[in-house]
């Protein structure tokens, strides 16, 4: 604990020398999140970093997420501590494939999750997030919706809407959600009947249709908060229960699958958070010109989910 203290004090110390803040995603780490200015979901952190005043953010999350705060931020140094943070989801969808099921349903609207790359994002009518997948989508003009690159949160955004819901790629997934499977559920609701179940909507189609609650991270964690119920089951990356149990301290949370756990989202460390604000580097730069047409989707999306 000696060292870990020693770490974070120099951290703090760093953070106020440079006036910089830290984000960080819910599936962070334990210590990270506990170090955090700000613990959020996409969207909270998309929001966040419009909000500060803060000349540095050291972004803790993937690399889709650190490449949102700057394209938001063109005035302020977005710092990801480790490059090799990269979602696999994001690198499902590429620009050229985009282009081409644009080209096949020219008259369809492109709403992207914002798990995607920024030059996908470009080609983007709007961005969403899991926690506003079906108010954007609902909000389009356009009765087709393109919509990439994750096909379970398509299957969720289209339970609330007429409109036709295209997904591309055709399969594309996170890994680490892919890992709960319906098997998993059945064998820990017998562990615990009376527990109710909140599930990300990137879960696999079987999983959602059997959960009390679909909800992004943040979500879950207020209608575990707001619920009077004392036990859950969480469907998600296993990061989310550190935020919940700090939260919701008198409740008890359980993972669906313990091995839904993201590599890249654990590969953030104190040790690189400390280097990374001494250095000031690695910073996350998105080419102006593709800067300039994500953040037009980006800020499409913000405005909708006022």
């Amino acid at each position: 604990m000696g060292l870990m203290k020693e770490r974070i004090d120099r951290i703090e110390g760093l953070k106020r020398e440079k006036n910089a803040i830290i984000l960080a995603h819910n599936y962070q780490r334990a210590e990270v999140q506990d170090i955090a200015e700000f613990v959020g979901d996409s969207l909270e952190l998309a929001r966040k970093a419009m909000e500060t005043t803060s000349e540095i953010i050291i972004f803790c999350g993937v690399d889709f997420m650190a490449e949102t705060a700057a394209i938001l931020n063109p005035d302020k140094k977005v710092i990801i501590p480790d490059k090799g943070a990269i979602c696999p989801m994001a690198q499902q969808l590429f620009a050229d494939d985009l282009l081409v099921a644009k080209r096949e349903h020219p008259d369809a609207e492109v709403v992207l999750y914002v798990n995607t790359l920024a030059e996908s994002k470009a080609l983007a009518d709007c961005i969403c997030t899991s926690a506003n997948a079906q108010e954007i989508v609902k909000a389009m003009d356009a009765p087709t919706i393109l919509f990439g690159p994750d096909h379970n949160l398509a299957y969720y955004a289209q339970k609330t809407t007429s409109k036709k819901i295209i997904p591309v790629p055709e399969h594309g997934l996170c890994p680490s959600h892919h890992q709960i499977a319906l098997e998993d559920l059945i064998k820990a609701k017998e562990a615990h009947p009376e527990a109710k179940i909140g599930v990300h909507p990137e879960c696999i189609p079987d999983v959602q249709d059997n959960a009390d609650y679909i909800a992004s991270t943040s979500g879950m964690v207020r209608i575990c908060k707001e619920v009077e119920y004392a036990e859950f089951l969480i469907g998600t990356e296993v990061g989310l229960l550190h935020r919940l149990e700090k939260e919701a301290p008198g409740k008890k949370f359980y993972p669906i699958s313990t091995t839904a756990v993201c590599p890249q989202m654990k590969m953030h460390t104190l040790e690189k958070i400390e280097v990374a604000l001494e250095k000031e580097k690695p910073e996350v730069v998105v080419p102006d010109e593709i800067a300039r047409k994500a953040r037009r989707a980006i800020e499409r999306m913000i405005e909708i989910s006022k």
